[in-house]
């Protein structure tokens, strides 16, 4: 009866700090899409564009993070239930708000374009309406919790040979498929496509939580300088291999997949789970709201944001300084963020607080 109390305290203070982290991946996450407002609105490779692609990297770890994080849980949880409970437990708990929220983006994404259009002689409502979907569902930060459910349809499928290292080897295989095929272009190279690409940092995240203790003794003899400096490097490389598929024109230069960025993520992730402790996350709630802000957020960014911001006439192209790119990014971000987790909170206090699930 003792053990058991302590194994449940222990993990629930793994969730604590799991948590935290999955809180600041959702923050860069929604502050890379509050950045990132196109591939080539800089001409050329300028100072400034340098100084954007730099600005846009910087937060470019979430998704890597949250597949991790993710798979941490996991881990966790595939000891405390079957495989296909566990599955049916979160299919029910994400499905239904991500179908609502998804569908409320495709509505809302139809009636702007259909606007913006009205006055076109060419306009087709229902091409409008089609493209949507194809927005929504196969270019959005939606797209990401089909990739995300895949991923754990895999994982389960191969349960019996989770912890196996040839296993986690074929999954790296993939990512790194996907991370050349930025530049072979064998298909389409947009990182939304990469149906198994995530799937490894999902095995990795498992990994991390069956050999915590060991991993965790790993990290604690790690210094900050050595892991700074590793920061350093990757995000250096990272911002220079954008710059070199900026050269080639490529559909995609900010893939997530990137090796580059895999690098920049995991180095990101070891410093994060060193530092361990972010008091601050504590008032955001994650547990509670992290879900519905990904669900949320680029609602916001697309549809509300240009509307608070058109009486500023702000410039989002070449024009914009070093200065000014701050400036806006930050602005942008505090808007988005703030209205987005107002509005989860607002949720999560009535009967509809199924929307955001958990």
């Amino acid at each position: 009866m003792t053990q058991n109390v302590l194994t449940q305290q222990s993990n629930s203070k793994n969730f604590e700090f799991i948590d935290s982290i999955r809180c600041i991946a959702m923050i860069c996450i929604v502050f890379e899409h509050c950045t990132h407002v196109g591939i080539y609105i800089f001409p050329n490779l300028s100072v400034n564009n340098l100084f954007y692609m730099s600005l846009v990297q910087l937060p470019k770890l979430g998704t890597i993070s949250f597949f991790v994080l993710a798979g941490f849980l996991i881990g966790s949880k595939f000891k405390e239930y079957t495989p296909l409970n566990y599955f049916k437990r979160r299919l029910s708990s994400t499905f239904g708000p991500w179908l609502f929220w998804s569908l409320l983006f495709v509505f809302s994404m139809s009636l702007k374009f259909y606007i913006i259009y009205k006055k076109n002689p060419d306009f087709v409502l229902l091409d409008t309406v089609l493209k949507s979907f194809e927005t929504v569902y196969l270019f959005s930060n939606y797209w990401f919790i089909i990739n995300f459910l895949i991923c754990i349809g895999i994982l389960l499928l191969f349960r019996k040979h989770l912890y196996s290292k040839t296993l986690g080897a074929v999954f790296c295989v993939f990512t790194l498929i996907y991370s050349v095929n930025i530049y072979c272009l064998w298909f389409p190279p947009m990182h939304t496509m990469a149906i198994f690409g995530f799937v490894f940092f999902l095995w990795l995240g498992a990994q991390c939580n069956h050999y915590w203790d060991q991993i965790e003794q790993w990290i604690a003899k790690i210094s900050y300088g050595l892991l700074i400096a590793l920061l350093i490097v990757t995000y250096v490389l990272s911002v220079l291999e954008i710059a070199y598929l900026f050269n080639l024109h490529s559909i995609d230069p900010y893939n997530t997949l990137r090796f580059s960025n895999i690098l920049y993520s995991l180095v990101c992730i070891v410093l994060l789970l060193k530092i361990r402790n972010f008091p601050f996350t504590a008032y955001l709630r994650p547990r509670e709201t992290t879900f519905g802000i990904f669900l949320i957020h680029y609602i916001i960014v697309f549809n509300v944001l240009p509307e608070i911001l058109r009486p500023f006439h702000i410039p989002l192209n070449s024009e914009l300084t070093v200065f000014s790119m701050i400036i806006v990014s930050l602005i942008r971000f505090i808007v988005v963020y703030s209205l987005t987790i107002a509005l989860v909170f607002i949720i999560n206090k009535t009967r509809l607080k199924w929307m955001i699930g958990r």
